[in-house]
């Protein structure tokens, strides 16, 4: 019995609430993306895109939104992990306006070209 208690703590303690956390896109981290805009700061960013059509801020990240003749595309800034210093692209999605995949390198160059 006395080895059946610890056990039995551990599975409750496992059980126990959490607070809740706002929802929003994962942080992927050390994930490879295509593009060379992982890494750049919002400031980098509208440099080499222009200003984005949409800026919302999504928990401790924002999403930059920028648009092209055929394609969207969007990017999420986060701080470092450990919550701290300039937000930078950590994931870049790049979509056509009906919402089909396109190529993000294409996208990319299309938005920086207008």
């Amino acid at each position: 019995m006395r080895r059946f208690f610890p056990a039995a703590a551990l599975l409750l303690a496992a059980c126990a609430a959490t607070p809740n956390k706002p929802v929003g896109p994962a942080r992927p981290e050390g994930r490879p993306e295509l593009g060379d805009l992982i890494g750049l700061d919002a400031n980098e960013l509208v440099a080499r895109l222009g200003q984005p059509r949409i800026q919302v801020r999504e928990g401790d990240g924002t999403k930059l939104q920028f648009a092209g003749g055929s394609c969207v595309l969007d990017a999420y800034l986060y701080p470092a992990a450990r919550g701290s210093g300039v937000p930078r692209v950590t994931h870049v999605d790049a979509r056509a306006r009906d919402g089909r995949n396109v190529d993000q390198q294409g996208c990319i160059a299309a938005i920086g070209a207008r």
